[in-house]
């Protein structure tokens, strides 16, 4: 190259970013502006996917199969479309000579394969090579095309390695040497074939995978270059994999042993042995969208503070194709030379492993490996444990196959104290188990093992942990779109933004069902259309619905049942120990017998979520929390004497307002205060449940057995099997003595109310005159009250008062219960 002061700049194109003509055309477009004002080396891969048709060409050919000709007539035609649509008409045919020429040769040696019957490490290098010799020769001559002015270089003659084929470990004596004289030459820009190189013997040999990367990051460390740049299908690395983690973004900065972690672990966009030659050099190196150029991009670079701002953890990174070897027994601890011996045995038969974890105790110590490697180093372990296994000194060696690796990793995490803790914090709220945690004295990188079902589930939950912190999204399973259940959808399509903008919150309904038919989207429903797509659902029941939703297994997720079946609440026991928190108004579950109310409350413990049911008792009145507070403040109930039904407190205030007890009742259902069944409020039954609900909360080991209850119905009401005998029977028999009940207590200037009480360990229902003086006196229409008289308020209860009916409230109390989850 030319000594001018120019920036040095060495530029890799990906094989997306020169898959046509058309993406080509873009690179043109990349390099163009900047030809005549720096000097580069431009490295390019293959043609993209012609690599593996050349490796299936190769493998047809070499089992005699003729079908490898149809694969080469492929490769063939799109490298002569590629020269067709970029190449004018006037040098069009010096160039197709050149490019036919090299597919002569690659047809000349697939017909060799067929013939001898055998593909080579000699002969795969040969063949593979192809791929970046054709690219690099017509992307050089599009260069020209354009009026910019470029020598094609082999990189054959500047790369030298061993005598390894396939993946050949580089001299960089020499390569640099040669690569510094190319450069010696007055030129400004060189088109350089990556992938290839050759050995002493001038056969050519590859740089394995990542090959063409690992070109440019050598030529650029041989030329300390001023800037790699590595030019790919997305802007720059990203936070944690965008195609499984949606809310991933570009790192904008990162430092080189960052960027090797994070390549290590899974990610695609630079391999690492890309970035050991430019850290050795200091050279920073940018990734950059051929595609979106305008792009910021990621850089690489040796400087820690500038790579990582304010942040500690850089990105979240997986590894999928692992197992887990774990040997164990109590024969192993401190016993000197267990893991000398281990390790090699495993070195003698060239077993790598990943990833080691083992416990102080020395009672375990567990290997991560490749699946293929695990099942030999569990033959070769067996074997140089033989006799220790035989005496049962050591357990027989297992091996966990679907299991992969979630890494953290940030080079300032050691200066900050609890990065472990959120990341496990992270995974157990979500229901998700650590088989193996790694983590060096550095902790720049943090790496568990985990069953592979949890990975997307994982991604998600530590990312946002770690990215996100103040910005939730929780995954909604809705069961139920009666009159609460569709108030409640409501609610959530007017606040979605709100809670967005304000909140960081991102309340997504992915799961929709009534009795007979639901709808499951992981990317959400939209809420503005969710009956037309439950309307046009397939046929389903509940069962599988929940099924199904546990089988998404998606983090954060909750399940929200609005109805008031029985068969639902059945399900809650699955669901928290599948981590999902469970939000309902549906009384059936808190009222159950006693050791199923108490399993549900340990599920909800032992697996980390939420089992909320603020709308049992009192709609949207914050009765339980409050409860809940006084209790955990370390306060003690001594009394609660509470009206708990809308529907009742509504009937017998229109009763003191001189209504007569059958237009009280058909008015409450009219205005939708009772449950379809009036009956349910009626007989007091639900009242019941709520004192009942309210009474375990303060620790009472009650049954609904164990209260008394007086109904407001008699047992013709009761045994009615229609609505015209329902009404009938409350007229005829009920009206009548509830009416002289109200005449009385009118008359000793006393209101009648439905109250429930619990006082030293026992609960009852009945209805209660009270007089003037009462704090139970004025409450009128739909309210519900609560007094707790405790040992802190004992002169002066405490009062809660508010609607207690109504399906806004209830909806709200809903609502109010999944923002408890988020913020918890």
């Amino acid at each position: 190259m030319d000594g001018s002061n120019k920036q040095l700049s060495v530029l890799k194109f990906g094989g997306t970013s020169v898959k046509n003509a058309t993406n080509i055309s873009k690179v043109i477009d990349i390099i163009r502006p900047r030809a005549n004002s720096e000097r580069m080396v431009v490295v390019v891969s293959a043609l993209g996917g012609v690599t593996d048709l050349l490796q299936e060409a190769g493998n047809l050919a070499a089992s005699g199969v003729s079908s490898y000709k149809e694969v080469f007539y492929e490769i063939r035609y799109r490298h002569l479309d590629t020269v067709m649509e970029l190449i004018g008409a006037d040098t069009r045919v010096d160039v197709l000579a050149g490019v036919n020429t090299r597919l002569y040769e690659l047809e000349n040696l697939l017909t060799g394969i067929q013939m001898v019957g055998e593909l080579t490490p000699r002969g795969t290098a040969k063949l593979l090579g192809y791929g970046e010799l054709l690219s690099s020769f017509i992307i050089s001559q599009a260069l020209k095309d354009n009026d910019i002015d470029n020598v094609w270089m082999d990189s054959r003659s500047l790369i030298l390695t061993d005598n390894k084929f396939v993946h050949g470990t580089v001299d960089f004596k020499q390569t640099d040497a040669r690569i510094v004289q190319m450069a010696a030459q007055e030129t400004k820009l060189w088109m350089v074939p990556g992938f290839i190189s050759s050995n002493t013997k001038g056969e050519q040999t590859l740089l394995g995978r990542g090959g063409s990367d690992y070109t440019a990051a050598i030529i650029s460390s041989a030329l300390k270059a001023d800037i790699l740049e590595i030019w790919t299908d997305v802007s720059g690395m990203m936070t944690s994999d965008p195609r499984v983690v949606k809310r991933a973004f570009t790192i904008p900065r990162i430092s080189y042993n960052e960027a090797l972690e994070l390549s290590h672990f899974g990610s695609k966009v630079i391999y690492p042995s890309t970035i050991i030659p430019a850290l050795k050099s200091k050279i920073p190196i940018k990734v950059k969208n051929t595609f979106a150029p305008e792009d910021e991009g990621t850089l690489i670079t040796h400087n820690i503070a500038e790579a990582n701002g304010d942040s500690y953890v850089r990105g979240v990174s997986s590894y999928d194709n692992i197992s887990l070897l774990t040997m164990e027994g109590s024969g192993m601890v401190g016993v000197v030379g267990i893991d000398a011996r281990l390790f090699s045995a495993l070195a003698r038969k060239e077993i790598s492993v990943m990833m080691v974890t083992q416990g102080s105790s020395e009672h375990s110590i567990s290997l991560v490996l490749s699946p293929s490697d695990a099942e030999e180093a569990k033959l070769v372990l067996e074997k140089e444990f033989g006799l220790e296994i035989q005496m049962s000194m050591v357990e027989p060696i297992r091996i966990e196959h679907d299991v992969c690796i979630i890494a953290v990793v940030g080079e300032r995490m050691k200066d900050t104290p609890g990065i472990s803790a959120r990341l496990f914090a992270a995974l157990a709220r979500n229901g998700i188990s650590a088989r193996a945690t790694a983590q060096g004295a550095s902790e720049l990188n943090i790496s568990t093992v985990i069953p592979k079902k949890d990975k997307v589930k994982a991604l998600n939950a530590v990312h946002e942990e770690f990215f996100l912190s103040n910005n939730k999204t929780i995954n909604l399973f809705v069961v139920g779109v009666g009159v609460v259940g569709k108030t409640l959808l409501n609610q959530i399509a007017s606040q979605f933004q709100n809670l967005m903008d304000h909140n960081a919150i991102e309340l997504r309904v992915v799961g929709i069902a009534r009795s007979n038919r639901f709808v499951l989207d992981e990317h959400g429903i939209e809420l503005e259309h969710w009956p037309e797509r439950l309307e046009v659902a397939s046929a389903g029941t509940i069962d599988q619905f929940v099924q199904q939703l546990i089988d998404m297994n998606l983090r954060n997720s909750v399940f929200v049942d609005n109805t008031a079946n029985e068969l639902i609440t059945k399900h809650y026991k699955r669901l928290l120990q599948a981590s999902i928190s469970v939000v309902t108004p549906n009384k059936i579950a808190n009222a159950a017998p006693y050791e199923q109310y108490k399993e549900l409350h340990k599920a909800a413990s032992k697996y980390g979520v939420q089992f909320l049911y603020e709308t049992n008792v009192g709609a949207g009145l914050p009765i339980i929390n409050t409860l809940q507070d006084m209790i955990h403040s370390g306060d003690k109930v001594e009394r609660i004497e509470a009206i708990l039904s809308g529907s009742l407190n509504f009937i017998f205030s229109s009763l003191s307002q001189g209504k007569d007890y059958l237009t009280a009742v058909r008015e409450a259902k009219a205005l939708g205060y009772t449950e379809p069944d009036p009956r349910l409020d009626l007989s007091g039954t639900d009242v019941a449940r709520k004192i009942l609900i309210l009474s375990r909360e303060v620790g009472a080991e009650l049954n609904i057995s164990d209260i008394d209850i007086e109904s407001c119905i008699g047992e013709e009401c009761a045994a009615a099997t229609n609505d015209a005998e329902f009404w009938a029977a409350v007229e005829n028999f009920d009206a009548p003595r509830i009416n002289a009940q109200v005449a009385e207590a009118t008359k000793a200037g006393k209101r009648l109310k439905y109250i429930a009480r619990f006082e030293h360990g026992k609960a009852s229902t009945q209805i209660a005159a009270v007089g003037s003086e009462h704090p139970f006196y004025n409450i009128s229409g739909s309210d519900n009250i609560i007094a707790f008289t405790t040992m802190r308020y004992r002169t002066n209860p405490l009062i809660v008062i508010g609607p207690g009916a109504g399906a806004d409230v209830t909806a709200a109390g809903v609502f109010a219960d999944i923002i408890r989850i988020i913020n918890h």
